[in-house]
């Protein structure tokens, strides 16, 4: 969890956290980034929520430790395609 000053967006946050703790980490483990399929540690995309005076913050922790972890899916309707061998 972040908490941050109102004059910088979520983006920009985003950014910087990803900028700084990769190339930390390649620093400190050069060969990590040989490891990498084209050498990038964070996908582009993040979660990002608030919380408040009223906000649930136990539904981010939740969310924080979860990550990284095999997810069970469930079917959400029976007639979902699939993929057949031609």
């Amino acid at each position: 969890m972040i908490q941050s000053v109102p004059n910088l967006s979520i983006n920009e946050i985003c950014m910087k956290v990803k900028s700084i703790t990769a190339k930390e980490i390649f620093k400190r483990f050069p060969e990590v980034k040989a490891q990498l399929w084209g050498g990038n540690f964070w996908t582009s995309g993040y979660y990002a929520n608030t919380v408040g005076q009223y906000g649930n913050k136990d539904v981010i922790k939740k969310y924080i430790e979860n990550q990284g972890k095999e997810k069970e899916y469930q079917k959400v309707h029976e007639a979902q395609l699939t993929l057949f061998d031609f």
